[in-house]
């Protein structure tokens, strides 16, 4: 039995993780109906081969590293599904993990974008995210990260984490999938701000699970971490913030990247910040551009996306998931 699902791995420096990525895909209880793996210019003994996917899986190939938006972008337009997972080439995925993402797809069917509880791999009882979190000051988390907790309930959440993510392919297309300056780093907090200022409702279901390594091709405090996350982060809350909060949040958001500019200092890494920062503004023009052309779509009214943000300061230093009970009822559907 197939689902009407296509799913997406960007691998860079992965080829340690196949095999037992290829084990879990096995073991799905319900197949998906096309699996399309990219092997995204990793280094001649680092890349994947042909001979090492599931059977039926697709290889795509690029000599240059694509980065994980446009890699991802890439898979997208290759593939006829009425759903997208994209799935992270270290999140491995429990035998009914597909399934029960069908399920809630099939019983939420107001929703078009749905994320997954993930464990923290080799760390029994530790969370690895329930869903990204976008704080009113402009910082986005992963909710849940490194806390010994259970997983919340099926909920709304703000958008859902790139590493296990399934988004409906009509969305995805019309919102012009990832934003490919990106590269790397916060294009998933990026796409689902925008899903979500368009109306489309992100929900994070419980059951569904992966075991997720996290940082799998580079470190939480590298450079090129810091880099990315830095100048993403500026443009996330540039473009898609509606103005009205833009000006009201915006002096807690420059209060807040100067504290992390400080924190920088610990690493060795403040020239870095300050020069992410200062790429995150070099063309100002091109960023004015994109930001005009998100709000003139904007649907959602500014209660709505304030209501779906966190604002506690106290939960933005411990990562606490913000996963919001469901205001709408469940419905049956045969969408998925």
């Amino acid at each position: 039995m197939t689902a009407d699902v296509s799913i997406l791995i960007v691998a860079y420096r992965s080829v340690r993780y196949m095999p037992r990525m290829v084990e879990a895909l096995k073991a799905q209880t319900l197949q998906p109906q096309d699996i399309l793996i990219l092997e995204n210019g990793s280094p001649e003994a680092e890349r994947v081969r042909a001979d090492a996917l599931p059977e039926g899986a697709r290889l795509i190939e690029s000599e240059t590293n694509l980065g994980f938006a446009r890699g991802n972008n890439r898979l997208a337009s290759q593939a006829r599904s009425t759903w997208l997972v994209l799935l992270n080439p270290d999140a491995f995925p429990d035998p009914d993990w597909l399934e029960a993402m069908v399920a809630g797809a099939q019983a939420f069917d107001h929703a078009d974008l749905f994320g997954c509880t993930q464990r923290a791999d080799g760390m029994p009882g530790v969370l690895d995210g329930a869903g990204d979190v976008y704080h009113l000051s402009g910082i986005p988390y992963r909710g849940g990260y490194g806390r010994s907790m259970q997983p919340p309930a099926d909920g709304e959440v703000f958008a859902p984490c790139g590493a296990a993510l399934m988004i409906r392919r009509s969305v995805f297309e019309a919102l012009g999938g990832f934003d490919e300056d990106y590269f790397c780093y916060l294009e998933d907090v990026d796409l689902g701000y925008r899903a979500r200022l368009n109306g489309h409702w992100a929900l994070q279901l419980q059951a569904p699970a992966v075991s997720h390594v996290g940082y799998a091709s580079s470190a939480r405090r590298s450079e090129f971490a810091t880099y990315y996350g830095t100048r993403n982060r500026v443009w996330t809350f540039v473009k898609n913030t509606p103005l009205a909060l833009l000006i009201l949040l915006g002096p807690f958001h420059l209060a807040a990247t100067l504290l992390l500019w400080m924190s920088a200092l610990r690493f060795g890494q403040f020239t870095l910040f300050g020069r992410a920062l200062r790429d995150a503004l070099a063309d100002w023009p091109r960023l004015m551009a994109k930001r005009r052309a998100i709000q003139v779509r904007r649907t959602i009214n500014m209660g709505e996306l304030v209501r779906i943000m966190a604002w506690n300061p106290l939960d933005l230093l411990s990562r606490a998931p913000r996963v919001l009970k469901l205001a709408k009822p469940v419905k049956a559907s045969s969408d998925a």
